[in-house]
């Protein structure tokens, strides 16, 4: 009887889908003058209604079954254009269905199909899912039979498995900031796991709070030498960026070497949406996999598990629209109402925006989902959405709390799908740094930190650097220095030095002299340049320098002349009042780096408001110390040990690497030991053999029902090339 009343409830789904695309097609057909079901003489309504069933039911079933091999052929075409793509293909499965009606009445012009193929799959789409929301006993059945297809074909028994973990990072999230989305209701799913099944902890980064140096540090268990997002390297010459490909594929080999482990999941683990693979064979939206190329390196051949779907392909494509809309509304908003502080939101940006918080979100979950499935040991999926947005609207406000809600989603339907899985599944939910809101150093100052660096050296600058308070000074105590005047336009006679090269990431700021080998000394840049560090110490948008020192070693500068010895530096005094403890040591963790720049440079943070200077374009930054940037936090189950002793502290993601690894361990018999991973299995590719589940929650903006396989990269921080 049971078998016979899922049948019956599948067909009757599959009927009422139908009829729904029948009506929906009729009444298009009403609409459009472009789209016509009837003869030139006209039909009775009955025939019109048989020549839409006939269409509706081609177009369903050629979308079931021509939809996958299509999109299979269309692998090597970039994922972005693939995305945009979805609704031509599927506007040409409806031409081939209209042609496929006996009666011939079936015509439209190719791009009112293109319309009618959208609105179809989406209603279609929201039917289907409408009907199973109804149905919690389809849903539980359907999450039931992938779980044990899945474990099947793993070659798992049906006896009890130990424990897996699901690590899922969400992005820039402040310990702080999530307490807040709880209280206010944002994220209801983790305020019922906060009443009694998970604790929460906060943990400290180090001085570089940013995900190449946390993430690679929780997954690989070091991140040393990693002083910033992007830092330069005099000995080859070349910026390491972190989330570039390349560089992110030496970083990840450098810490591989340095622990002699293969990461965190190399033991039947998955890397989903990571700047690193920490050893996992199984990666998908993985940056140093997005680097590789080779036979076996298919980098889109992931997308396939995207769009082999069309209702999904077009649900998605739909959602991102709809998010590149709002993005220009709100954009628009904050444009009209003045709102401060603000930066330019315009260009590329809203597509970046609706493929980190859309297509992203929605692949990353979907793998998740996947890998719960097919009782996969350990995964680590990063959700970088409220990253994304919080970097260009602020870390609080309507724009981010629209995002707390969807990643609230994505983890209740993570949490659903690890009740269906063939094993218990311990859910850790984590960040990798904070947010620190606060005007860009440029708009608050009228110029760049690099603007402010070559002005105090007495190099050009621009026009609108020269005429701004701040330039107008460092020019002046160049004039002073040098006991000369250096006047607007004069000719400055060529000189053997090199330009200093000037980074930034976040509110910090590296300063780098290329023709000098190793870290420049405090008194070889006074005899070169001796305006730049007073000028640079005493700006009021400047928090404290760091610098090499012939005599006393390396030495803190802040302003009004203060000079602190690293070795007698303490927190809350002289130039790092205010910041916090825990600053003083991980200034000198970062001084101990082979690759720390020759100035680095901390903006200012203002503890009452909690706000600093980015010396980029982010009114949301992270990157060095002030604030809750430097604050994230671990969500962990009761039932896993404490990550720290009673009254403890946690510091520094290597630490977290530690703790999270101990809880691999715990429930699991026999582990591998550090330093027995493979270090070939830095990420190798490999199919995720994962079908998620259908998106029969109800969800807004649902992940998609998806066969993902292969790797591919994370566009939308390869394109940004930007503090993530």
């Amino acid at each position: 009887m049971g078998r016979w009343r899922t049948t019956g409830s599948a067909l009757l789904r599959v009927i009422v889908v139908w009829v729904v695309s029948t009506l929906t097609m009729m009444l298009l057909a009403g609409v459009l003058p472009d789209f016509k079901l009837t003869s030139d003489n006209g039909e009775s309504i009955t025939r019109v209604a048989l020549t839409a069933a006939w269409g509706a039911g081609a177009f369903g079933l050629l979308s079931a079954l021509v939809w996958p091999l299509v999109v299979r052929a269309f692998l090597l075409v970039p994922a972005l254009v693939l995305g945009l793509l979805v609704f031509f293909l599927n506007g040409s499965l409806l031409l081939v269905a209209l042609r496929l009606i006996p009666t011939g009445n079936g015509a439209a012009e190719p791009e009112t199909a293109v319309i009618v193929a959208a609105v179809m799959s989406a209603v279609a789409s929201a039917t289907s899912t409408a009907l199973a929301v109804r149905d919690d006993d389809a849903y539980r059945r359907r999450l039931s039979r992938l779980a044990d297809r899945r474990r099947r074909g793993r070659g798992l028994d049906s006896s009890p498995q130990p424990p897996g973990v699901v690590f899922i990072q969400l992005d820039g999230v402040g310990e702080r900031t999530l307490r807040h989305a709880v209280d206010t209701g944002l994220m209801p799913t983790v305020a019922a796991w906060l009443q009694g099944t998970h604790r929460l902890t906060p943990w400290r980064t180090d001085w570089s709070s940013q995900t190449g140096a946390s993430q690679l540090g929780i997954l690989h268990g070091s991140n040393f030498d990693v002083p910033a997002f992007r830092w330069y390297e005099k000995e080859s010459g070349e910026v390491m960026v972190s989330n570039r490909p390349a560089s992110a594929v030496e970083l990840q080999r450098r810490a591989v070497e340095r622990t002699a482990d293969g990461g965190l999941l190399a033991h039947d683990g998955a890397s989903r949406g990571n700047l690193f693979s920490g050893g996992a064979e199984q990666v998908a939206l993985v940056l140093t996999a997005a680097a590789r190329r080779g036979r076996r390196n298919r980098s889109r051949a992931g997308y396939f598990a995207y769009f082999s779907d069309p209702a999904n392909a077009v649900r998605t494509a739909v959602s991102f629209i709809a998010e590149v809309g709002r993005e220009l509304a709100q954009s628009t908003r904050a444009r009209v109402r003045k709102e401060t502080p603000r930066i330019k939101r315009g260009g590329l940006y809203p597509f970046i925006r609706a493929f980190a918080t859309v297509v992203e979100r929605d692949v990353v979950v979907a793998a998740v989902i996947g890998d719960l499935l097919a009782g996969r040991t350990a995964v680590y999926a990063d959700l970088v959405a409220y990253d994304e947005v919080a970097h260009h609207s602020g870390p609080r406000g309507r724009d981010t709390d629209q995002v707390f809600r969807r990643l609230d989603r994505s983890l209740a339907l993570i949490a659903g799908a690890a009740g269906q899985a063939p094993r218990p599944y311990r859910i850790v939910l984590l960040s990798d740094h904070g947010q620190s809101p606060g005007e860009t150093f440029e708009s608050a100052f009228g110029l760049t930190l690099k603007d402010l660096v070559r002005a105090g050296c007495g190099l050009p600058v621009p026009r609108r650097a020269r005429r701004t308070r701040s330039g107008a000074e460092a020019r002046y105590a160049v004039r002073v220095a040098l006991h000369r005047p250096v006047e607007e336009g004069e000719t400055h006679p060529p000189q053997r030095e090199s330009d200093p090269v000037v980074l930034a990431s976040g509110n910090l700021g590296l300063v780098s002299f290329p023709d000098t080998e190793g870290r420049m000394t405090r008194e070889q840049m006074d005899r070169r340049h001796p305006a730049l560090l007073t000028t640079l110490a005493n700006h009021p948008g400047i928090g404290f320098l760091l610098v090499r020192s012939e005599e006393h070693g390396a030495v803190l500068l802040g302003r009004a002349g203060s000079e602190v010895p690293l070795a007698q530096l303490t927190d809350g005094e002289g130039p790092l009042k205010g910041f916090g403890r825990g600053a003083a040591d991980a200034v000198r963790r970062t001084d101990t780096f082979p690759h720390t720049a020759d100035i680095m440079v901390n903006s200012m943070y203002d503890p009452a408001t909690g706000q600093v200077h980015a010396f980029e374009e982010q009114i949301g930054s992270h990157g060095g110390l002030g604030g809750e940037q430097s604050h994230p936090f671990l969500l962990s189950p009761v039932e896993l040990t404490e990550p720290v002793p009673h009254g403890g502290e946690l510091v520094g993601a290597e630490q977290v690497h530690h703790v999270l690894r101990r809880w691999l361990g715990e429930g699991q018999g026999p582990q591998i030991p550090v330093g027995a991973a493979a270090v070939t299995g830095m990420g190798a590719e490999g199919t995720t053999g994962m079908e998620a589940a259908e998106a029969a929650t109800g969800m807004e903006d649902s992940p998609p029902t998806a066969r993902t396989e292969g790797s591919f990269p994370v566009l939308g921080r390869a394109a940004q090339d930007k503090t993530c």
